[in-house]
């Protein structure tokens, strides 16, 4: 999928998100009802607490939105670095519907910062090579649009966000197709002829190396080795098939990343960007007409 076909389906994905996300908060707020003026209004806050890269912004606008509030006037955008401490943006209004807002909103960018700067260091840890960082599909259900933009806010780039558009056969597959007698390269021929242009092989041994390269594989993904076996694989697959990609995936974190970057991997594949995530620290605090 491209970037602009993406950004198509966030459009639409921003308001499905705020509206299944304020829908958890049930229908009436007891206690804003019983200690909040019907007419008072107020200026809502939006801080950095702790320092970080600002993404989630659409979404964050599309639970406003659904408040009746508006969109945040963003005082910073998305892919910025933060300091801890920054006023990021804010918003004015009904404060009964600030209020109302709060939670989801702050739910949805806490997720979108922390992920969006965990990516911001893993590609900071391998600049200067040519490697790029990737998502994987191992994101949050139903959130799977936010996390991905995350991780382009933080300079990621796009990886498989569905099943539909990129062939990839995994040690699964290939324990199917070998029980089946399939063949690989009969599979892959199969995929193009139906329209699907990118073909990528996961790979576990020399051998799966040399089929993987003769059936006319576009990329190898090189699971759970070290940056040594990446380095070997590659140099192997680029002499069998000169323009083959290499991604590296599976265990790799800050402290190896660069390893594996310098081993030759055109991409590094991190599950943790999305399935591990540490939430940002972000606030709101109203001020009160």
């Amino acid at each position: 999928m491209i970037e602009r076909e993406l950004r198509i389906r966030i459009g639409t994905d921003t308001a499905q998100v705020a509206e299944r996300a304020l829908a958890e908060d049930g229908p009436d707020d007891v206690t804003t009802r019983a200690a909040v003026a019907p007419d008072q209004f107020g200026t809502a806050i939006i801080e950095f607490r702790s320092a970080g890269v600002l993404a989630g912004t659409a979404y964050a606008d599309a639970v406003t939105t659904l408040c009746e509030l508006g969109g945040v006037i963003w005082q910073s955008a998305t892919g910025s670095s933060i300091p801890a401490g920054t006023t990021v943006g804010s918003l004015q209004g009904n404060l009964t519907r600030i209020l109302r807002a709060e939670r989801p909103m702050l739910n949805l960018l806490q997720r979108a910062v922390g992920i969006a700067t965990a990516t911001r260091a893993y590609v900071e840890r391998v600049a200067g090579t040519p490697t790029r960082i990737l998502h994987t599909r191992k994101t949050a259900p139903g959130l799977r649009l936010l996390d991905v933009s995350a991780v382009l806010a933080g300079g990621g780039q796009l990886h498989r966000v569905d099943l539909g558009d990129t062939l990839m056969i995994k040690d699964n597959h290939w324990r199917s197709m070998e029980r089946s007698g399939r063949g690989l390269g009969e599979v892959l021929a199969q995929a193009r002829a139906h329209g699907i242009a990118q073909c990528q092989v996961e790979v576990e041994s020399v051998e799966q190396v040399e089929l993987a390269c003769a059936a006319g594989a576009d990329r190898l993904l090189v699971d759970n080795q070290t940056p040594e076996t990446v380095r070997k694989w590659a140099t192997l697959a680029r002499g069998r098939r000169p323009g083959i990609e290499i991604e590296a995936t599976g265990g790799i974190t800050l402290e190896n990343v660069r390893n594996f970057a310098e081993a030759g991997a055109d991409f590094v594949s991190i599950g943790a960007l999305t399935h591990s995530v540490v939430a940002a620290d972000v606030a709101l605090e109203v001020e009160l007409d």
